[in-house]
């Protein structure tokens, strides 16, 4: 059926019907790959370290040769592999009915690793497609994303204001929301491991973030919570998280008792020796006394007296972020609320909407 090179906003928009099929080594793949891609390896971590060598070492043909040697045995697996991850169709009605086969595949350059298999599923009767520049070109779209300018609105607030869970409403209403800790699958805070799998690594989360930022609809509005650059051990990228300090803020003031009880209720569920570890990662800026102090109350199972000091840390460290930050934002707008409720919240930053100055 052919072997067709495509560009990277053709494989955008053909990755949303066909399966991509990243030819990568499982290492490379592990630490990062195209959000919903397929891995499907030509060579295992250590061939692919071999051929690397011989390339260097003795030029292009000895390791195509060598090359040649690992994929011969490999060929029948990789057409039945191909086929079982979903080469006919990947859910696409119009090829499902005319019986096609299309895949897109690519490597880390575009070069000889995705031209081999590219050829032995068209050999076996698939449509190919390989993206030029290969993963390479996909990861240069994402940083190019980070640079454009969004619809952003801000949702501010101490610790507990319940601002993901105003994200998630807004969301269910039918708003465009962009949730940066869901993405960096972790809260923000010492504790927001808690719950929750490994992190993704850097460039993974770069790259699900920039497709996040692909799909929202142009010209509405986007709401998404105000972060440190920092969630967990990942980072917002540098430009857009400049670019989101400048946007307008809505500034949550939900009660300090209210915000204690919705950390607690979230956070106190957990095992208790994990909540002492996450305090002992605080303890020199926390101070030694209040340490003790929370882990007496935690041992006593008064979660609401160790959180109680764990809070009134956290409100004075976002003071002071908050006082750097109001040297950039554009629009502070204060919104007084009785409590954690995401739906009267939720309800009160879009009737505030209107008056913010873009």
């Amino acid at each position: 059926m052919g072997i067709e090179k495509i560009q990277i906003q053709s494989f955008l928009q053909l990755a949303k019907h066909y399966p991509v099929l990243d030819v990568r080594s499982p290492a490379e793949f592990s630490h990062a790959h195209f959000p919903g891609a397929y891995n499907l390896p030509l060579f295992s971590d250590e061939e692919r370290k071999v051929v690397g060598t011989l390339y260097k070492r003795e030029g292009r043909q000895q390791a195509i040769k060598a090359g040649l040697e690992y994929f011969g045995p490999k060929m029948v697996e990789m057409l039945e592999t191909a086929e079982k991850i979903g080469a006919f169709g990947h859910g696409n009605s119009e090829s499902e009915r005319s019986g096609k086969k299309t895949v897109i595949v690519h490597c880390w350059r575009g070069g000889m690793r995705s031209a081999g298999v590219a050829w032995l599923l068209d050999l076996y009767g698939f449509k190919v497609y390989t993206l030029t520049g290969g993963y390479k070109s996909f990861r240069r779209w994402c940083r190019a994303q980070f640079t454009k300018t969004y619809p952003f609105f801000v949702i501010g607030g101490y610790t507990g204001s319940g601002k993901t869970g105003i994200l998630k409403e807004l969301k269910s209403r039918g708003m465009e929301a962009l949730d940066l800790e869901e993405l960096a699958n972790h809260r923000g805070s010492v504790f927001g491991h808690l719950g929750r799998a490994g992190q993704p690594s850097q460039e993974m989360f770069e790259n699900v973030l920039a497709m996040e930022l692909a799909a929202l609809k142009p010209d509405e509005s986007v709401f998404l919570e105000d972060e440190s650059q920092r969630i967990g051990s990942l980072y917002i990228p540098f430009e857009l998280f400049r670019y989101i300090q400048t946007r307008p803020v809505f500034f949550l003031e939900v009660p300090f008792e209210k915000r204690l009880k919705h950390i607690a209720d979230s956070y106190g569920k957990f095992d208790k020796d994990e909540i002492v570890e996450a305090i002992n990662r605080i303890r020199k800026r926390l101070g030694g006394l209040e340490t003790l102090t929370a882990l007496e109350y935690l041992q006593k199972e008064d979660i609401l007296g160790c959180f109680r000091i764990l809070l009134k840390y956290y409100d004075k460290f976002y003071v002071r972020g908050l006082e750097k930050k109001n040297l950039r934002l554009k629009s502070v707008r204060k919104l007084a609320c009785e409590n954690t409720n995401v739906s009267a919240n939720a309800s009160s930053i879009l009737q505030e909407q209107d008056f913010v100055m873009i």
